[in-house]
């Protein structure tokens, strides 16, 4: 079963609800960076968390998403688009902590002190970036709060990674839920009910549920699907880019690097792909800074 996004009106347009899975993706993200479980299942909360919210966007919109918590996980940052792509990486990804039932303990490898700083590039005029206090560590909890604090939008998030015995992943994926204006109380109070009365997110996925029957259990029909987007983890280092980043550096700088004789060896931070700079390539780059 592929990653896949599903978007969804419900309660007579009031609600939009996002239900999401990202099992491959989260997985991929694992391998990449060599993660352990609870670096595992805190990356794939935040890349579920961001491909979701890049679907709120267009064009050529991109999201970026920095967590900047107390624990010993450290920053995580991931970035995406609205179209299905994203890319993310975690501080420390060699760090073991689980709670008493043997799970992963999320919120205490992230913290719970720090901030969610979420940054928009809209393609129109200046990049902007908001932020909202870390609230739990659970990911999920905190970005309900950054929903309403930062952007003013009642919100409901749920996200979830299985990891299996071998530390790979077994399940991911999640929800967002947006209350529009005009929304009733009386339909506030039947989300809650049927929220509480669902299993954890992961547990469904990994049951078999759909992103439609995420949005099912949470609308028990109520609903109006909109749109479909496959998902993945892609990214789009390259060594152009590498190469406008080092031409950012002093002439001095990269005519000390290009002396050297020795070739520069870079590394994408979001897939690990290795780029390599001969000193006439540094040579080069140096002189058309001229």
């Amino acid at each position: 079963m592929n990653d896949l996004l599903k978007k969804a009106y419900a309660f007579d347009g009031t609600v939009r609800i996002y239900g999401v899975r990202t099992t491959l993706l989260t997985e991929e993200a694992r391998q990449i960076h060599d993660t352990w479980p609870v670096a595992t299942a805190a990356l794939g909360r935040v890349l579920t968390a961001a491909i979701t919210m890049g679907a709120m966007y267009e064009g050529k919109q991109t999201l970026t998403i920095q967590i900047d918590g107390s624990g010993p996980l450290g920053k995580i940052l991931v970035t995406t688009d609205a179209h299905g792509h994203v890319r993310g990486t975690v501080e420390n990804s060699h760090v073991q902590l689980s709670n008493n039932d043997g799970s992963p303990a999320v919120g205490q490898a992230v913290g719970n002190q720090g901030f969610i700083h979420v940054t928009k590039d809209l393609k129109v005029r200046d990049v902007f970036t908001s932020s909202a206090e870390l609230q739990t560590g659970e990911i999920a909890q905190d970005f309900t709060y950054y929903f309403a604090k930062s952007e003013q939008i009642p919100s409901s998030v749920g996200l979830g990674v299985t990891i299996d015995v071998d530390g790979s992943v077994k399940a991911a994926g999640g929800f967002i839920l947006q209350v529009m204006p005009g929304a009733s109380e009386e339909t506030l109070k039947t989300i809650e009910q049927n929220i509480n009365a669902m299993p954890p997110v992961n547990e469904m996925i990994e049951n078999g549920a759909t992103p439609d029957d995420i949005i099912k259990a949470i609308t028990k029909g109520n609903h109006e699907f909109l749109e479909e987007l496959p998902l993945d983890y892609q990214c789009d280092c390259s060594k152009e880019k590498f190469a406008s980043s080092l031409s950012t550096l002093s002439k001095d700088e990269l005519d000390s690097l290009a002396e050297s004789d020795e070739p520069i060896e870079t590394q994408c931070q979001f897939c690990k792909k290795k780029y390599t700079f001969t000193s006439e390539e540094i040579k080069h780059i140096a002189e058309k800074k001229q």
